[in-house]
């Protein structure tokens, strides 16, 4: 199993203090967290996409275009790029050639996006929301077959031939498609023998089980042997030297997070009772010391029915950069060793 992190770059207000930092201080933070991710033997690291205050993650390939420079083994991956409102020409271009910059470490993580605002912002209707997302991907997936592409579609003028450089070094460049928990998207991933990316940020994993068995049924139907049909989880956590220091140093900017992110989607202000809930054996949350994270790690790996990755989503509190380093080496240093073990153990 690949273990690795997700980033947002985002800047949170610290809910104690109530002071931010600054969108410079953050880029520099950011890259920091990745030359760390890659020292201490993490596989993967993610910058997803937003465009609005509180992240600097609006154009994820520049921000891994400098990763690539300053780390040697970590694969580098969007998580996720908003398809939907992209051009798949630019997306393909972006990340063949941070492909060749980073040489052959490169991976796109292709979704729908969780928020709307870019939408408005590249001026395409939200309704047209999924017929974006499966046209664009499948217009991606023809660029990535061949160099002169020919292709019509709806929402896009057609090419005719037209020649995409420059080509990766990977071949194929590897695409994910990232889910939420809507069936037909499981079921899309499915059909095209594409990896599977599920982000999973509450409830109880297991049940995304059954969609996840649709995936695997689907690409079955379809003619894909089970090696492409490969499944990660995103998942918010966070590590501590112990386990109660984690959640209480993790807790205060989560509830924040989460709280306002309720006011827009109407859910609930956040508790410490939920929260507590949600880190325990069965819940969402990967919230702990190494052995602590790595048992749960486990029991999600083995309720999913094997995942192939797992990335860790540590931004979403605000916490002084320190300990999202030791976060970040914790992961790598003390839960990567013990679930690789144990899988290679088990196997």
């Amino acid at each position: 199993m690949q273990i690795g992190v997700d980033s947002f770059g985002a800047v949170i207000s610290d809910p104690a203090t109530g002071l931010t930092v600054s969108a410079l201080q953050r880029m520099d933070n950011l890259l920091d967290e990745i030359v760390l991710a890659d020292e201490v033997g993490l596989d993967v690291f993610g910058i997803g996409e937003h465009h609005r205050s509180e992240f600097v993650d609006s154009a994820p390939p520049v921000i891994l275009g400098a990763a690539a420079a300053r780390t040697k083994n970590i694969r580098l991956t969007s998580a996720v790029t908003v398809l939907s409102a992209a051009d798949p020409v630019r997306v393909f271009q972006e990340f063949a050639t941070l492909d060749l910059i980073s040489h052959g470490r490169t991976e796109i993580v292709a979704g729908r996006g969780s928020s709307i605002e870019a939408f408005p912002l590249f001026g395409f209707d939200l309704e047209d929301y999924d017929s974006l997302f499966s046209e664009k991907l499948n217009l991606l997936l023809k660029i990535r077959e061949n160099t002169h592409v020919h292709w019509t579609g709806k929402h896009r003028s057609p090419l005719t031939g037209q020649a995409v450089y420059p080509r990766p070094l990977q071949n194929p460049l590897p695409i994910w498609v990232g889910v939420g928990g809507t069936p037909e998207s499981f079921v899309r991933a499915g059909t095209l023998g594409l990896p599977l990316m599920v982000a999973i940020i509450g409830g109880e994993p297991k049940r995304f089980r059954p969609l996840i068995d649709l995936y695997r049924e689907a690409g079955r139907r379809a003619g894909h042997s089970a090696e492409k049909l490969i499944v990660g989880l995103h998942a918010i956590g966070f590590l501590g030297d112990t386990t109660q220091r984690a959640a209480d140093d993790f807790y205060p900017g989560y509830a924040h997070t989460f709280t306002e992110i309720g006011k827009e989607r109407g859910w609930p202000p956040a508790t410490r009772a939920q929260f507590d809930a949600l880190r325990g054996p069965t819940g969402a949350l990967l919230i702990g010391d190494a052995e602590a994270v790595a048992r749960k790690i486990l029991y999600v790996n083995e309720v999913l029915g094997g995942l192939s990755r797992i990335t860790f989503q540590m931004g979403v509190s605000a916490l002084p950069h320190e300990k999202m380093l030791r976060s970040i080496e914790l992961l790598g240093t003390g839960v990567a060793p013990i679930v690789r073990k144990q899988l290679t153990t088990v196997s």
